[in-house]
This record gives C-alpha cells, sequence and structure tokens, in this order.
C-alpha cells in the first residue's frame, strides 16, 4: 500500500496525540474532515492501522511487579512450541509473548501486585507451562524508553 506524505502527517498526529477528535485531527493534518475519513479508511482497509484501543498504565491499577522471562524450549516433542505458546496465553497475567530465533525461544512478560503473588504465579502457572528446557528472568527496575512513535 502506498503512504503518501499527507497519509504520514495524519499518522504523526494520531501518534502525537491519540483520544484527539477527527475534526481536531484532519485540522492539525492540514485536510478536510471528508478526506481525513476517506484515507483513514484507506490506511485500515490497506493493514497501515489495525485499531486504535485505550493504553491502560497497569502499575496505576496496583500491578507493582514486571518480569521478563526467557524460555529455551525442548526440541525433541514436535509441537513443543504451539503447546508452550497456547498454555502462555492462558496465564491471565502475561501481557506480552515474543518468539525469537537464537538460544532463546520465547519471552514472556509477566506482571503480578507483589512479590508474594508473583511467586504464586510462578509456581502454579509458570513452572507448569510445558516443554521446559530452560528459563532466565529478568526483574524490571525501570523503563526509561516505552515509545510506539515512529520515523513518519
Amino acid at each position: 500500500m502506498q503512504v503518501d506524505d499527507v497519509d504520514r502527517r495524519i499518522l504523526r498526529q494520531m501518534l502525537a496525540a491519540p483520544g484527539l477528535a477527527r475534526a481536531e485531527l484532519a485540522e492539525r493534518a492540514g485536510v478536510t474532515p471528508a478526506s481525513l475519513w476517506r484515507r483513514l479508511e484507506k490506511l485500515r482497509a490497506g493493514g497501515v492501522i489495525r485499531g486504535e484501543e485505550a493504553v491502560i498504565d497497569w502499575r496505576k491499577l496496583g500491578w507493582e511487579v514486571e518480569v521478563s522471562l526467557r524460555f529455551t524450549l525442548e526440541k525433541a516433542h514436535p509441537r513443543a512450541f504451539d503447546e508452550f505458546i497456547a498454555a502462555a496465553r492462558d496465564v491471565p497475567e502475561v501481557i506480552e509473548i515474543q518468539t525469537f530465533t537464537g538460544q532463546t525461544d520465547v519471552r514472556l512478560n509477566v506482571i503480578a501486585r507483589d512479590m508474594a503473588h508473583y511467586q504464586e504465579i510462578y509456581r502454579a502457572q509458570i513452572l507448569a507451562l510445558p516443554h521446559i528446557a530452560d528459563m532466565d528472568s529478568l526483574m524490571l527496575i525501570s523503563t526509561l524508553k516505552d515509545s510506539a512513535e515512529l520515523p513518519l
């Protein structure tokens, strides 16, 4: 799909102020509301805009602990990867699942209310995930940059 300078201007404004009313977005992007609507529909149809969502700060809701768990899976079982991913998706506290090439096969981001809660999740749900050959964990200390901005 072709994205021109006007589309990029619209996308930059959407990223800068996600909750902006459409009329204000059109004005900031320098297009008419009708043109904005047509371009947004084109960007959605082309898969450039996959959706618009609320970004919720789970820390403000009492989730204080974030742990990144890196897994190496058993390679002998032909469905190990699919079964691990399916089971990990069923853990409500898993907020992100990523797959990799190299030594680490899968990374899970897990949140918990506090360390006692994390210990419960770890013992009851994480250790019960199938086909784990090796695991490493990283406790998040601080986030220095967390951005969805693109160089548009």
